[in-house]
Order: structure tokens, then C-alpha cells, then sequence
């Protein structure tokens, strides 16, 4: 639901960037991008290479032969909820429908994760070749007429027209006048890098329509993401921007968003290892973007100029200064390898933002980070499963797991941004210390919260922890059996009470079928995805770091 998704998103890092400094409006971009698509596209990758190829990937432990049967029916099931779905005109895919009724609006991050349903049912045997050809190909052509910016969707389209529209069920763009920094003019960087996703699998899974995919590829510009401002030894620069990180959209006609997805262990992550692939972004964005949060920088005079974090969620925390030489401009960062430590064990993670799980792992769907990253951020989505895992069982005392934004686990129709923060652990929140540390376990606190479980959660762990992951479906089943519909899992349940949400997003029903095709068809959306060249970026820069959770 990336409208909630975007307005919390927006009011967290608005608090971040309220606690250091005033971001400038200015956006000036960093390098010239080639106009034609196919340069775009095909030009020589990074490190002079031409494609990764999906032999680097490791293999998919073998699925029991019961567990197949079982996830396979889920598997049909979820797929039947797209021919309710996708209207039949302008074959874009709705955000969601229900028991509160349908929500005929979309996104780019719903239509790239329609996209890679679609391929992962041709995968799994749901809908022929064909049929899945002719369903991408009706959509992509449509996506052609749709209005845009430097090849990125804008925030929200009605379905049932293909217009642009302010919000759901609010106004037309075009009566949107004079144009303001609102949602008629807002692109958003992640949004935007689920979209581009979709469109790189289906060029690789299906190439017929690659010359299709160009032609939308080939507008794209991320450039317009990334903050090019004078970088510094520290965390930040002397007017106090955290420069060489990502903006988290651009307001067409005005200029970059007044905040950075600076925390990389999150979703946006999508769009810098896009952006990164397609040469639109310098390797900067990886290694200025935040693990941790950090310390004030030991580098020059940053002690005085640098932010203070001590009100996040864990403080003080473990970790190192690490120096590294990025792999194409060999230029040498100073990256904080900072890690949380869930408290009274040895177990040590990177946070998310707000402690949701697809914040986490969804970018290990399409992007190979188990594989790629073992010492970095694929290693990352195991410990992040086990800490959901733990919290939810051991602290939480529920029967099942799994905390993520999903609807409300209720039938109002409302949407939540729930996840573990750890809130039953200590928090003395702004210049904690020692003495007094937060123990939180996001990095945000309190902007989630704790009370509502979404089976897409499941889906996504079982990359990382399969046994676990498919005990806690069978439980969810058995223990409450309302959560199971005509078209699979409804979207939450509160495991306390019971309660549940009758409601499915393309969102998370997608994510559950890309989850099931690398589960049963050995990794396939993450090795379509690795036969891009856009993958090289990914597959260089996850190998080269070394996060400090071993």
C-alpha cells in the first residue's frame, strides 16, 4: 500500500532529518545519461563485464515432496486473485480489494511486482507462455501512454482510465492546478525501483518483449535520485546534508524530495542497486548510505558538525570504522560497520528503518543477496529473520511470527506500518548512553507497532530459514483458519486476538508468488533478474563489503 507506506516513510524521515539538518532544494546531476534506450540498456557494464549469468547463484535446498504439494496450492490460489484483480481495459492492476471494497488505484511498486507475478506463474506452471506473453504485453503498452517522468510512474493512477490522480479517490492530476509539490508531481525512488524490477525480469524471462521493456527502460534516469552535493570525511557535509546518498523521490517542476533514504538496510535499497546497474548512480550511494546509524565521524572536525543518534532505536552500539576503495572509481569511503546485538545474545544485525520484515528481504526476491552478499546483506536477511523469529516467540509470547506494513487486521480497510521494534526492551530515548542505552531493535522508535502478523512475511523467509518459514504457514492455517480465502492468504491477522483483515494487495500477493517461485523453481525470479546486466552492480558491491555482524 505505498501511499500509507510513503506518508509514514515521509513523516520518519522528515523526524530524522528534523534532528540533523535542513536538506537543500536544489538537485543538480551528477553525470550526463545517453538517450537512447539501447545505450541505456546495453552499453558496457560495470568492470568492463557484460552480465553475471544465474550460475553464481546458489542452489534452493530440495522441498519435500509434501511441502511442494502444499505451497503449490497456495501457489494457484494466490494466482487466481489477478483475474479479479487486473481490470480488463486498462490492464493495470488494482492495489487492492476486499471486504471494505476495491481500492482501483496503483502505483509503479504495484505494477513492477505485477510483473514479476505473472512471470513467476508462468514459471510455476500456473498460466502458459503465452498467456503470460499476452497479459505483460497488454500492460506494458499501456504503461506507454501512461503520463510520466524521464521514464518514472508518478506516485498514484486511477485503473479503471490510466489517469494520474492526487490520491486514492481524490482528484485528477489535470485538475490539479497550479502544479505543487504533491502527489500529481511526485516520482518516488523506490517506487520507481520496484517498477524497474519487474521490467528487468520480464526482459530476461520473456526477451520477445524485450524490445517493449527498452522502450520504457530507456527513459529512465535515476540520476534524479541521487544527492550529488560535496561529500566530506563525515557523516555529513559543513552546510549538514548527508550528501552521496539517495533522495527519497523528485517533485517534478521543483526538485528532489527534502529527505534521503539514508538508511540502506531497507526497501529502497531496490533503486540504488538499479540505478548503480544502469550507470545512472556512482558507487558513492552505497558506501555514503547508513548501516547503523553512525557516531559523529573520527575524520577532521566532525565531532561538532556531525548528528547525534543516540536517540535510535539501539545506543550505544557494536561496530568499526571500515575503509574501502569503491570497485569503480577506486576513491576510499569511511563506512560505520555499525551492528545491533539483540539483547542477551550474541546475535548481531543491521536494523531496518522500522523493523518490518519486507524493509528487509523483499530486495532478495529479485536481487541474488543470499548468494551474493554471504558476508554482507544476504547474511543480513538470515539474522533479520531469526530476530523476528525470536522477538515475536520469545518476548511477544505469540504463536506465530512475521510483523511487516500490511492492512490492519481488521475489515476498515486501513493500512499499518507494524514491525519489530523491540518495544518491550528498554528506551530512554535522546542521549542515551551506557549507563542508559535503547535496546530498541529498529532504528526508528516508536514508528511501528507490534500487534498485527501478514503471511507475506513467511513467504519472503523462506530464502533464509525454509523449515521455519513453512512451520509458521502450516500454523497459520491451523491456528487461525479465517486467514485463508478463495485467493490464499488475506493480508493480517492479530495473533493475540485472532482478528482478521479481509483484505488482498497486489503488494504482498505478489511478493508471496515471487517467494514461491524461488522456493520451488530453484531461485528462479532471483536468477532471471542475475541474466541482466543491470545485476552486475549488485553481485560487485555485495561481495565487496563485509558488514560486522560475523
Amino acid at each position: 500500500m505505498p501511499l500509507l507506506l510513503h506518508a509514514a516513510q515521509d513523516k520518519k524521515q522528515a523526524d530524522v532529518n528534523r534532528r540533523i539538518a535542513s536538506h537543500r532544494p536544489a538537485f543538480h546531476p551528477w553525470q550526463m545519461i545517453a538517450t537512447a534506450s539501447m545505450m541505456l540498456i546495453l552499453s558496457a557494464p560495470l568492470l568492463g563485464q557484460t552480465t553475471i549469468g544465474a550460475t553464481e547463484i546458489v542452489s534452493y535446498p530440495p522441498v519435500p515432496p509434501d511441502q511442494r504439494m502444499a505451497l503449490m496450492q497456495i501457489a494457484r490460489d494466490t494466482w487466481g486473485f489477478y483475474a479479479a484483480d487486473v481490470d480488463k481495459n486498462t490492464h493495470l492492476p488494482m492495489d487492492n480489494f476486499g471486504a471494505n471494497g476495491k481500492g482501483t488505484y496503483t502505483s509503479a511498486a504495484n505494477i513492477g511486482v505485477f510483473l514479476w507475478a505473472v512471470v513467476a506463474a508462468n514459471d510455476l506452471g500456473l498460466v502458459s507462455r503465452p498467456q503470460a506473453r499476452s497479459t505483460i504485453e497488454a500492460t506494458l503498452t499501456e504503461l506507454q501512454g501512461l503520463s510520466s517522468y524521464k521514464g518514472f510512474l508518478y506516485q498514484w493512477y486511477d485503473t479503471t482510465t490510466g489517469a494520474t490522480i492526487k490520491n486514492p479517490g481524490d482528484i485528477t492530476c489535470s485538475a490539479d492546478t497550479p502544479p505543487t509539490r504533491d502527489n500529481c508531481t511526485f516520482v518516488s525512488a523506490v517506487d520507481n525501483g520496484w517498477y524497474a524490477s519487474g521490467l528487468i525480469v520480464v526482459r530476461q524471462a520473456m526477451p520477445e518483449l524485450a524490445d517493449l521493456v527498452n522502450s520504457l527502460m530507456g527513459r529512465m534516469d535515476f540520476s534524479i535520485f541521487y544527492d550529488n552535493g560535496v561529500e566530506t570525511a563525515c557523516n555529513v557535509n559543513a552546510a549538514g546534508q548527508p550528501t552521496g546518498q539517495m533522495f527519497g523521490g523528485y517533485y517534478v517542476g521543483f526538485g528532489p524530495a527534502s529527505y534521503h533514504n539514508g538508511a540502506f538496510y531497507s526497501d529502497p535499497r531496490i533503486a540504488v542497486y538499479i540505478g548503480m546497474g544502469l550507470g545512472q548512480m556512482p558507487g558513492n550511494v552505497w558506501w555514503r548510505s547508513w548501516r547503523a546509524l553512525p557516531p559523529p565521524a573520527p575524520y577532521d572536525n566532525c565531532a561538532a558538525t556531525d548528528p547525534n543518534f543516540s536517540w535510535e532505536g539501539q545506543w550505544p552500539m557494536g561496530g568499526y570504522w571500515q575503509n574501502y576503495a569503491d570497485p569503480q572509481s577506486h576513491q576510499v569511503f569511511h563506512v560505520w560497520e555499525g551492528h545491533y546485538t539483540y539483547p542477551g545474545t550474541e546475535l548481531n544485525f543491521v536494523p531496518t528503518w522500522a523493523g518490518g520484515m519486507f524493509e528487509g528481504l523483499m530486495a532478495n526476491e529479485v536481487v541474488p543477496e543470499t548468494s551474493w552478499g554471504l558476508r554482507s546483506f544476504g547474511l543480513n536477511d538470515l539474522r533479520t529473520a531469526q530476530v523476528q523469529i525470536k522477538y515475536a516467540t520469545e518476548k511477544r509470547h505469540y504463536p506465530v511470527w512475521g510483523m511487516s506494513p500490511s492492512s490492519t487486521a481488521d475489515d476498515t480497510g486501513n493500512y499499518g506500518g507494524f514491525g519489530v521494534e523491540g518495544l518491550l526492551f528498554p528506551y530512554f530515548g535522546f542521549g542515551a548512553d551506557s549507563t542508559t542505552p535503547n535496546l530498541g531493535l529498529s532504528q526508528c522508535f516508536p514508528c511501528a507497532s507490534e500487534d498485527v502478523v501478514t503471511p507475506h512475511t513467511s513467504f519472503l523467509a523462506l530464502d533464509v530459514l525454509p523449515q521455519e518459514a513453512f512451520d509458521n504457514i502450516q500454523s497459520l492455517l491451523s491456528r487461525y483458519p479465517g486467514v485463508y480465502g478463495a485467493y490464499g492468504f488475506f493480508d493480517a491477522v492479530n495473533p493475540a486476538t485472532g482478528s482478521v483483515g479481509h483484505r488482498y494487495l497486489v503488494l504482498d500477493q505478489s511478493m508471496i508468488l515471487a517467494a514461491l517461485d524461488n522456493a520451488l523453481n530453484d531461485r528462479a525470479m532471483q536468477r532471471h533478474f542475475a541474466r541482466d546486466p543491470v545485476a552486475l552492480a549488485a553481485h560487485t558491491y555485495l561481495s565487496a563489503e563485509t558488514l560486522s555482524i560475523q
